[in-house]
């Protein structure tokens, strides 16, 4: 593990001393007010999850304001420049069955009717290379904040971001704190050490690959591969075809759900997928086969490695990853555009596990009847605002009722109304 790691490091090190090949994106700095970025999202968000078989309903209804402060970089060999981010929020409604990682509450366990969230950052930037210290939003397939919510995960560390050779980007950071969206402390996970590291090549306007690592202290070590190729076809269609998948080590002390593993020092899981999927003008038809093996499931989001990493496509209100499960996947995507209706698009899928071991059985089942539909303004004073409408209808055997979501009807209604500040 730690080979990798310096491995990783030297190489981005390294990196930052090669002449590019192309433009430096330093070189080209106007300066630290002159491309200054601001913007503020205003989002509606309701989650309601109907649950079956005795299960209390959950329903959470609230309204945020989501800041994205950016200064631009000075100019010289390196620059220096600030950034923040953050948001403003406040209920609608009792919400005294709020849950699902959407209101936060207070000791009393009553949910706050308006709180406050975020943190600053610095950065600097030598040619292609930029690194940033402070709050931030994180992107990884390894350590991925959760954007589903009201508002963002954050974590706070340092991230360098590294991109010397044309076609290739290099990643390596370490995180000490993470606030999940629900979170008022700055570190309500109790993240102790993750550390980060990773590279994505592009070979050709076909062809990408990529592999990105997590090295969380005390709870897990994970792996991440993925390779992507597209395959243009007649009549403006094309077919792309997808592999990823994830390598898991436990510590001792680490969280998980069930696991078959005897000893907590030995759970491992290994989990991937495979998608096919076509694309001709407005229609895009994905199938996807997704499997699961080792002693436990792919428990993320249990030991602060972030509440979205799980960059696989058989994912939506459940993600299909319990012990030893196999899913399969049917979606198809309907972009309204080329039928007069610019803005409108509309994905349905369904999903069906199989194969999930349980203390009572081996052969559990789950399955997932999803459907979304989002318009996106187009034009006028309103240009990308959108409002989003997803239901998922999920249904479980009676082995694993009780050990993940359980028989739910699932809603969500987002209403996202983007302004440029400056």
């Amino acid at each position: 593990m730690l080979k990798v790691q310096k491995l990783t490091l030297a190489v981005l090190i390294h990196a930052i001393g090669l002449t590019s090949v192309y433009a430096s994106e330093q070189s080209e700095a106007k300066g630290f007010v002159e491309d200054a970025e601001g913007s503020v999202l205003f989002r509606n968000g309701y989650l309601y999850r109907d649950k079956k078989n005795g299960v209390h309903d959950t329903s959470s209804w609230a309204q945020t304001a989501i800041f994205n402060l950016e200064s631009g970089f000075t100019k010289g060999i390196v620059g220096f420049g600030v950034g923040a981010v953050g948001d403003l929020s406040f209920k609608i409604g009792d919400n005294k069955n709020s849950a699902n990682n959407m209101i936060p509450r207070d000791s009393n366990g009553e949910p706050y009717d308006h709180w406050a969230r975020g943190g600053a950052s610095v950065k600097a930037r030598m040619s292609n290379t930029t690194v940033r210290y402070g709050t931030q939003v994180l992107d990884l397939p390894v350590l991925a904040s959760n954007t589903a919510r009201l508002v963002p995960e954050y974590f706070t560390g340092v991230l360098a971001n590294s991109r010397e050779i044309e076609n290739l980007e290099l990643i390596a950071g370490k995180f000490t704190k993470d606030q999940m969206s629900d979170q008022i402390s700055t570190d309500g996970n109790n993240l102790d050490r993750a550390v980060v590291w990773g590279a994505k090549y592009k070979f050709n306007d076909q062809i990408n690959a990529s592999y990105y690592g997590l090295d969380s202290k005390d709870k897990l070590e994970r792996h991440y591969i993925n390779a992507n190729y597209k395959l243009p076809l007649a009549n403006d269609s094309s077919i792309t075809y997808d592999f990823s998948g994830y390598h898991t080590e436990w510590d001792r002390d680490a969280v998980t759900g069930y696991t078959t593993a005897s000893n907590p020092a030995d759970r491992s899981n290994n989990i991937w997928a495979i998608s096919g999927t076509y694309n001709q003008n407005a229609h895009t038809v994905m199938l996807a086969y997704q499997q699961n093996t080792g002693n436990t499931g792919y428990d993320y989001a249990y030991n602060a490695d972030g509440f979205q990493s799980i960059y696989l496509p058989n994912s939506y209100l459940s993600d299909f990853i319990g012990n030893h499960e196999k899913s399969a996947q049917v979606q198809y995507n309907l972009n309204l555009n080329d039928y007069g209706i610019p803005g409108l698009n509309w994905t349905t899928a369904f999903v069906y596990g199989w194969d999930i071991k349980t203390p009572t059985t081996d052969d559990a089942q789950e399955r997932e009847f999803f459907n979304q539909v989002k318009y996106t303004v187009q034009s006028g004073f309103a240009k990308d605002a959108s409002l989003r409408i997803r239901n998922s209808y999920y249904r479980a055997s009676d082995a694993y009722q009780g050990m993940y979501i359980g028989d739910t009807n699932e809603w969500r209604i987002f209403l996202d109304v983007p302004v440029k500040l400056f």
